[in-house]
């Protein structure tokens, strides 16, 4: 049974753990160790998963498979991609990741209906996220869910940049969206 529910600071080394290694089962195979490892300190430190936990830009959604940490996502607000969108008011889904073989089970969808729940639920406007250029199959996801490309943009690994899209969801503030 999948179990979703909001972080605590207790699941901090939990997730960075699992944000490190459902990245680094995905993606880790197009850096440098060097790269890899600079990013994963960086982004996946317990520590650094902590700070977000306690702060007030980000909210996670974890879910839970037999007592263990399988995926999350994480809303951002304010988005460090606001300059690119002419949304008035937009949040940030700044990761949705799941370990392997816990993809394309349908956790993905019920994370991003949480997300998209939240945001409306917030009166945001539009939800932007990257995505790799070459992540076919997390674009068909997002474009499932009526996401559109709207920019290029970079996403720094280390000292590497990948190519990304930054793709935006309109929501009606109305409730409809």
């Amino acid at each position: 049974m999948m179990i979703l529910r909001p972080a605590t600071l207790e699941d901090a080394p939990a997730l960075a753990r699992l944000g490190a290694e459902s990245f680094t089962a995905a993606f880790g195979h197009l850096y440098r160790p060097e790269d890899l490892a600079a990013f994963i300190a960086e982004v996946h430190d317990p520590e650094a998963v902590a700070a977000e936990i306690a702060g007030s830009e980000c909210t996670h959604r974890l879910v839970e498979h037999e007592g263990a940490l399988v995926a999350f996502c994480k809303l951002r607000h304010p988005t460090k991609f606001a300059a690119h969108s002419d949304a008035r008011d937009p949040i940030e889904l700044g990761q949705l990741y799941a370990l392997p073989g816990f993809t394309g089970a349908g956790i993905g969808a019920q994370l991003m209906d949480w997300a998209l729940g939240v945001a409306r639920a917030r009166g945001h406007d539009a939800v932007l996220l990257s995505v790799y250029a070459e992540n076919f199959g997390a674009q068909r996801f997002y474009q499932r869910h009526g996401f559109a490309k709207i920019a290029d943009i970079t996403f720094r690994v280390g000292e590497h940049l990948d190519p990304e899209y930054l793709y935006q969801l309109q929501l009606d503030t109305k409730g409809e969206g």
